[in-house]
């Protein structure tokens, strides 16, 4: 942790995502460009919000608002490997360079001002280094890594000892302006902030310690120490543990991401066991890389919650996707042999209350190092992990994405779905869904007519290779899905009807063939 009297630069490119994502495509720079995750804007350029275009809009408002809109999906991989071409501008002219992420860099500043007069001229010095690969950035100085970041949307340089006094007159959502800085909860915190009447940083920061850490939770403690000026963790003044460095030897040597990717989850696995072990957590990562012909790649990444084993892993994937692919003169002329990992600031796992405020706790900690181990052996695609989404079917209503990969629904949740399942939905819904019959007293075929009613009346239904007799039953329910597409279009009904067994089955219907959707256990 820097020292509270050392000064901190913080080097800040706006809207990165969608400078990232404009380079890969080569989409001229006038063309409005914006990044979604989610349906929802995560970033844009300029020119797209001179149309209107914010942070948060559905795809469908953003681009009714701009209708030349350039739409991208969001991809941190590619921010991270066109942002090592600025890490590369920034170690030509400054030492110990941090990431906090793709976008945002840390760079203590006392050596450079020294060397270059003054601390103007020392971010003088940054831009222009950032400017000749072609990229804009703006500055910002101050004691604290949190007030510089700040400042850094502005411009601006913060004199010494004024971090409190500069933060106080601003909004009480900037707090949570700067996602790599604030937790999960910031935003909830903030906006609880709000209707409690706390509008500026200033009347948050006047409020007493004691009331924060018994009103709210660990995360407003550290919101508030840094509304005051203060760092976000004291020194502890504890050397390191020994050995806690970890090494892996690359056979056969990485020369493509995806064997980077494969190696950095196990060799992150192998230091997240040494830590646990340890009885600590890191805050402040070097990731050493080395090729068989003697050639070296360090990176800084500094973090304000521990790093786990997925955050590990995916700042190995993206140091060696900017190296491998990178386009300057220190780019590798051959495969890496050798990974180093290397914690350069931990703290005591006790003092991080794991689990008690929405952070990974030690249970799912374990579950996730045990599916990422199950996905070594198995293969990247072997463990899935659902996403809630939306949509009229349940099928569609639960999207897979590969473990660890960042899960993206494809379809918006909160929508209102005219036709689709309501609460409670099915306990089991299965993936492939069983072809079902249903019989009349009679043993006829039961079918939905074109007027939407049941042929006749449910007796029996018969299903992965068993009869059951039905008790009660409620249904149909017509449904025209994509009616407004003619290739796309279908007519389905759905029933729900209950069996002798206790169990409650919902039947679709398409083209008269029945199948099990989902049951009620």
């Amino acid at each position: 942790m820097m020292s509270s009297h050392s000064r901190v630069a913080a080097l800040w490119c706006p809207d990165w995502p969608a400078v990232a994502a404009t380079m890969e495509a080569g989409v001229p720079p006038h063309e409005p460009v914006a990044v979604f995750a989610a349906n929802r804007v995560v970033a844009c350029n300029a020119i797209a919000r001179a149309c209107g275009v914010r942070r948060g809009l559905r795809r469908r408002d953003a681009q009714s608002r701009c209708t030349e809109l350039r739409v991208f999906h969001n991809d941190v991989d590619r921010d991270a490997r066109r942002f090592d071409a600025v890490i590369v501008a920034l170690d030509a002219v400054a030492a110990h360079t941090e990431l906090l992420r793709p976008g945002l860099a840390l760079l203590p500043v006392k050596g450079l001002a020294r060397y270059h007069g003054g601390e103007s001229a020392a971010a003088e010095i940054l831009i222009d280094a950032v400017a000749e690969v072609g990229q804009e950035c703006q500055i910002g100085i101050a004691d604290q890594i949190f007030t510089a970041a700040i400042a850094a949307r502005y411009g601006h340089i913060v004199p010494p000892g004024t971090d409190a006094q500069y933060l106080a007159p601003r909004r009480i959502a900037e707090l949570a302006a700067e996602p790599s800085l604030a937790g999960g909860e910031r935003a909830e915190l903030t906006t609880l902030l709000h209707r409690l009447g706390v509008r500026t940083i200033g009347q948050f920061a006047a409020i007493s310690p004691r009331h924060i850490a018994s009103r709210f939770g660990n995360d407003a403690v550290c919101a508030h120490r840094r509304a005051r000026g203060e760092p976000d963790r004291p020194p502890s003044g504890q050397p390191l543990p020994p050995n806690l460095d970890v090494e892996h030897h690359c056979e056969p040597t990485i020369e493509r991401i995806d064997m980077a990717a494969f190696a950095g989850r196990a060799i992150a696995a192998n230091l997240h066991d040494i830590l646990v072990r340890a009885g600590v957590a890191c805050t402040k990562l070097a990731i050493h890389a080395r090729t068989e012909h003697g050639e070296e790649h360090t990176r800084v990444w500094r973090c304000s919650e521990p790093l786990t084993a997925t955050s590990t892993a995916d700042r190995i994937r993206w140091q060696l996707d900017g190296w491998l692919t990178s386009r300057s003169a220190k780019a590798p002329t051959a495969g890496i042999a050798n990974i180093r990992l290397e914690p350069l600031e931990v703290v005591a796992a006790g003092e991080l209350q794991l689990g008690l405020w929405g952070e990974v706790g030690e249970s799912e900690e374990r579950a996730h190092r045990a599916l990422t181990r199950v996905q070594g052996l198995l293969g990247g695609d072997a463990v899935l992990v659902a996403t809630p989404g939306g949509g009229r079917n349940l099928a569609t209503r639960l999207q897979y994405t590969t473990h660890s990969d960042e899960p993206v629904a494809q379809t918006t949740l909160h929508q209102p779905w005219p036709g689709q399942m309501l609460p409670p939905l099915p306990s089991w819904i299965p993936l492939k869904q069983p072809d079902a019959h249903l019989h009349c007293e009679q043993g006829r075929e039961i079918y939905v007519t074109g007027r939407g009613f049941l042929s006749g009346e449910p007796h029996t239904v018969a299903w992965g290779g068993e009869s059951h007799a039905v008790v009660g039953w409620s249904g149909p329910w017509c449904v025209d899905d994509a009616w407004w597409d003619h290739a796309a279009a279908q007519r389905s009904a759905r029933i729900q009807v209950l069996t002798r067994a206790g169990k409650a089955l919902l039947l679709a219907s398409t083209e008269q063939l029945w199948r099990v959707e989902g049951i009620w256990e």
